[in-house]
């Protein structure tokens, strides 16, 4: 299904192009010049070198990465970006929660950790949520899209949300349904959740946790929400978000229910039909915590090649630099997790597609290429350049984001992941007809993966975004072999010290996957068109809304 969409977006593009002033044929010969592994291995093997310490940011490692990056970019012929400047300065608070008390609703008392988690996006040093009336609201989605609101009719103003975890629809079997099936949305994720619950004006918000539409249990939830929480610092120090999110173990969740007269099975099932209607359950909740805030600043690295016909116009290419400095121990006593392949591999590409592109000669719009920071600690680097562009969403056209370039050698496919969201579809469709390769779609869309990395930044801004990966059919060893990478990289390096520069790694791969992103990236930045999401993607009103604001651009 995913190919036959590819394959009539692609003929769409093309029968539109017929009469675009040549831009398509500008498009159609984007092959790259040479793509240099040497390149490629001298900015892995660097960045991936303990004297990077593991690129954290805030720390001496990032002062290493961010200046080696703009002393890569320029060599390449690259124009500092950002106003004469290499850096985006990116201002991060770091808020952390303690001295929990323990959630009271009614005469229940819930406590942290082990029956909920709570934090908030405010910059104070006490928060406390009191007498919050409770409100179930479904799966906590406004979608006029769709024709599906969950608020409807309420003012949340001073109320809890209690929301469900991912679409409506995720128990389907395919990808059928309001909300793509068992492929999750963005509405979906936590993240939306909570920012609807913030534009909804509730006081609080509480997500019910189930680890099978959650696709991870409550230790991951329990671990990634009772330490350090970083977000990328808000010009109202967070005074337009709840003044607390969190989750609930499910069973707590029924009590909570049930106390209220109600069946929590029976609401989900209410909630999962359209027309669905908030429901007041009578109780409200009180708990309060203090904060301590650390706030810093960390950089973006931007860097630019003009446009020689329409430079007003941008096409960006991104990856994150930043990885995870020091980390537990291996059994070895190596506690610098390098992050070679996350993401080093990401910034040596955009650094080797710099140099391709200058070879190349100007393309008929500007070109962007950004490393972000803070990706692991929730893409705050690239959410920052998001909600403060230096360059115009609206003038964006699209763009291609790189993370974890995987080190198995060629492959025959290509893994598209968030593909049939797009009229991007119908670019990859051409790039991968010229460069001999297939498509594999993506193999888990119940997890949402389009919505974990920094192109997602841009996306739910509107902006179209490609997010592919490496393949899985090897060109040695097929897909057992590919499979086989994959489990050796997730169970033995991915997030840990062994994450290293591998002198004897197949570079061949690597540099296919950064012809193909060039081509990518070289087919729009040489067209005319605006590729947008289509009709009912969750990104397309926001796309629309963006265009139709600007003087110029899409």
């Amino acid at each position: 299904m995913l190919r036959m969409g590819l394959v009539a977006a692609t003929a769409m593009l093309l029968a539109g192009c017929a009469t675009a002033n040549g831009g398509c044929a500008a498009r159609t010969d984007a092959a790259a010049p040479a793509i240099s592994a040497t390149t490629l291995q001298e900015v892995v093997r660097t960045l991936a070198s303990d004297e990077f310490e593991g690129r954290e940011p805030g720390t001496p490692g990032e002062e290493k990465s961010v200046r080696y990056i703009a002393q890569r970019f320029e060599a390449a012929g690259l124009q500092p970006g950002n106003n004469g400047s290499w850096y985006q300065e990116v201002p991060l608070a770091e808020i952390t929660a303690g001295n929990h008390a323990p959630l009271a609703i009614g005469d229940m008392l819930f406590t942290h950790a082990t029956d909920w988690v709570g934090v908030t996006y405010r910059e104070q040093e006490r928060v406390d949520l009191t007498d919050s009336e409770l409100v179930f609201v479904g799966y906590g989605i406004n979608a006029p899209e769709r024709n599906w609101n969950d608020y409807a009719g309420i003012d949340m103003r001073g109320k809890t949300a209690v929301i469900l975890v991912n679409d409506p629809d995720y128990q389907n079997d395919g990808l059928d349904g309001p909300f793509g099936g068992r492929a999750m949305t963005f509405y979906g994720r936590w993240t939306y959740k909570f920012e609807e619950a913030a534009r909804q004006g509730a006081a609080g918000a509480l997500i019910v946790h189930d680890a099978f539409p959650a696709a991870y249990g409550w230790n991951v939830v329990e671990s990634s929400w009772t330490g350090p929480q970083a977000h990328a610092a808000r010009a109202d120090r967070g005074a337009s978000q709840t003044l607390m999110n969190g989750w609930v173990q499910k069973n707590v969740a029924e009590r909570i229910i049930a106390a209220a007269g109600r069946d929590l099975a029976t609401l989900t099932a209410a909630a999962q039909r359209p027309g669905f209607k908030p429901v007041p359950l009578g109780l409200t909740v009180s708990t309060g915590f203090d904060n301590t805030i650390r706030r810093f600043a960390s950089k973006n690295v931007v860097g630019l090649l003009p446009g020689a016909e329409r430079p007003e116009e941008y096409v960006l290419y991104s990856g994150h630099w930043d990885h995870l400095g020091r980390c537990t121990p291996a059994p070895d006593g190596d506690d610098i997790c390098n992050g070679a392949i996350d993401n080093a591999t990401g910034i040596a590409a955009l650094v080797a597609l710099a140099e391709a592109n200058r070879a190349a000669g100007p393309a008929a719009r500007s070109q962007v290429f950004l490393a972000v920071t803070a990706e692991e600690s929730g893409l705050l680097g690239s959410e920052y350049y998001g909600a403060n562009p230096v360059f115009p969403l609206a003038q964006t056209v699209g763009g291609v984001n790189m993370d974890a370039i995987a080190m198995a050698g060629p492959a025959r496919d290509v893994t598209v992941i968030g593909g049939g969201k797009s009229e991007l579809d119908a670019v990859l469709e051409q790039a991968l007809a010229a460069s001999g390769r297939t498509i594999t779609p993506d193999p888990s869309p119940q997890a949402g993966y389009y919505y974990r990395s920094d192109h997602f930044s841009l996306a739910k801004r509107g902006v179209p975004m490609f997010y592919i990966d490496s393949g899985q059919d090897l060109v040695e060893g097929g897909t057992a072999a590919g499979a086989a990478y994959d489990a050796a990289y997730r169970d033995n390096a991915y997030h840990g010290p062994k994450d290293e520069y591998d002198p004897d790694w197949n570079w061949d791969g690597i540099v296919s996957d950064v012809g193909l992103f060039y081509r990518l990236g070289r087919m729009l930045a040489d067209g005319d068109s605006w590729p947008n999401w289509y009709p009912d993607d969750e990104f397309r009103r926001i796309r629309d809304e963006s265009c139709a604001a600007s003087a110029k651009g899409c």
